[in-house]
């Protein structure tokens, strides 16, 4: 009771005992409870993202003319900002100047993205060449700022910038207007140090360096330099298209990156679901962990890919001391790096090497094994929930479907049980044969996780159409196939925790793969 409600109820005579309680109710019944307010603010929340999804699209967002690499190219100095967060946008051009249009990537009636910004036109400059840091064969452009963006009245989510330069070549920059937090909404989590770390951009990346050769890679990328190609390809290839069937569904969604799940694990704090996208392989622990307690305590999790959470990076500053700039990996040569030194137990290897093996099987349920590989996608439990309204049955077979890289299923290594088996695919990597697997299953907080076991799966959501160019061949019936059920794992993991609303696994990972766990 506030101070005036105390004073009113103080004066009154020997019937002010009734009217105080009375009072007490009033007071109550005013004074909306958190929960009230939750639901309040959700149901606002829920009505801009139906107005936004309602909105007209821009088909013309498309990059059609890149150009030469130097004719327009550019980079954010943030992966991601909140909603009304200002970016800065460093451009390096040979045209006298350039314009910038921000699209966010949805539905949108079929159009794939809207236009929610653009600039004026902006004086075009070629800036200097990149910095290079011996010590780690690192690129870093270190350019001028070319504009300040701010993000006032954007929507949360996946954006392109597109820049428009006047000679009429265009390129990306992609950037992520992440959500504050994700509370009982599906949260996908975008790729930004794997789409780091495969970057070419300045002719060094993770992989390579300038002769081509590994052993003259990088052993830690910036984020402050462009992305090779168009600016965005693997956002376009792994991530768009799931981003599209999220938005088209109407499920609620909220936007992060596995940076900024490394960086605060709140957003994580009772959502629905977690999404990891097509090729999602360079985790920090933190992130890890950050991404185990959430199905601990009922987030489903969802693999879309294969060779997720391979790597284990740490997180470094760029430029003036900017946090989580630099993304260091230094793989096999991990004895090599100063910061081992204090911290044992961070060698930036794979998560399942010594000195420090924490194999990612036991949180997907699946091992990375291959590359490459090209196969067909044969389906084990034709009659699984997953697969409702297929039309599938056991050993219904799907071309080019398994590939590039896939997971499987090694029981001899930490595996969660139960643990479902619902396609099982045989295949043969550089003569030797395996078989990829997709899983399903389901822990004591009442969390479902489910791993695709190949990396085209997001690819295969645009099978059939001329959205990802010949797309390994695959066809409209499996594109028809892949849509249909992530579209019932999205509802059904939107829905709640996936052990509490949907079938129990069956732990068959033995009648599959036998006592001796070979393939």
């Amino acid at each position: 009771m506030d101070r005036r409600h105390f004073l009113g109820a103080a004066a009154g005579a020997a019937g002010a005992a009734g009217a105080t309680v009375a009072g007490c109710d009033a007071d109550r019944q005013e004074r909306p409870t958190r929960k009230a307010r939750a639901r309040r603010a959700r149901a606002s929340r829920r009505a801009r993202e139906a107005a936004e999804r309602a909105l007209p699209g821009s088909p013309d967002w498309r990059v059609r003319t890149p150009g030469p690499a130097a004719a327009v190219q550019g980079y954010a100095d943030r992966v991601s900002v909140l909603p009304g967060e200002e970016f800065g946008l460093y451009v390096s051009t040979t045209a006298p100047g350039f314009r910038v249009s921000a699209y966010r990537v949805g539905w949108y009636g079929g159009a794939q993205a809207r236009r929610v910004w653009r600039s004026g036109r902006i004086p075009g400059i070629r800036q200097g060449a990149p910095a290079f840091l011996q010590a780690t064969r690192t690129v870093r452009a270190d350019w001028k700022r070319s504009l300040t963006v701010a993000t006032t009245g954007w929507p949360e989510g996946a954006y392109l910038l597109r820049l428009d330069a006047d000679h009429g070549h265009q390129r990306y920059v992609p950037i992520v207007v992440r959500s504050r937090e994700a509370r009982g909404r599906t949260l996908l989590m975008h790729a930004v140090a794997t789409w780091q770390a495969y970057n070419t951009w300045g002719g060094f990346s993770l992989y390579q360096g300038q002769d081509g050769a590994y052993g003259t890679r990088s052993l830690a990328v910036s984020f402050d330099r462009p992305y090779a190609g168009d600016g965005a390809e693997k956002f376009l290839v792994y991530e768009r298209a799931a981003v599209v069937l999220a938005e088209r569904l109407g499920i609620p969604l909220a936007y992060t990156t596995g940076v900024d799940v490394a960086l605060d694990a709140s957003v994580l704090d009772g959502a629905a679901a977690a999404l990891s996208l097509g090729h999602d392989e360079y985790w920090t622990p933190e992130q890890r962990e950050h991404v185990t307690r959430a199905r601990d305590a009922g987030t489903n999790l969802a693999f879309l890919g294969a060779n997720a959470c391979f790597r284990r990076i740490r997180l470094a500053p760029g430029p003036g001391g900017t946090p989580a700039r630099t993304v260091v990996c230094y793989k096999t040569a991990y004895r090599d790096d100063p910061y081992l030194v204090g911290h044992r137990d961070m060698a930036t290897t794979d998560f399942r090497l010594p000195p420090a093996p924490d194999p990612e099987s036991s949180l997907i349920g699946l091992m990375y094994e291959g590359y490459p590989v090209d196969a067909p996608y044969v389906v084990l439990e034709g009659g699984h929930w997953l697969f409702a309204g297929t039309g599938v049955e056991r050993g219904t077979a799907f071309d080019h479907l398994v590939g590039v890289e896939y997971d499987r299923v090694t029981p001899g290594d930490p595996t969660p049980r139960r643990l479902e088996i619902i396609a099982h695919s045989p295949l043969v990597c550089r003569g030797r044969h395996s078989h990829s697997d997709s899983a399903y299953y389901t822990v004591e907080s009442g969390a479902g996780v489910f791993a695709s076991g190949t990396m085209r799966w997001v690819e295969a959501l645009m099978a059939g159409t001329r959205e990802n160019g010949r797309n390994h061949g695959m066809d409209a019936r499996t594109g028809a196939f892949v849509t249909r059920t992530t579209e019932n794992l999205l509802r059904a993991f939107a829905a709640g925790p996936g052990g509490k609303t949907q079938p129990r696994p069956k732990d068959n990972v033995r009648s599959v793969y036998g006592a001796s766990a070979t393939a």
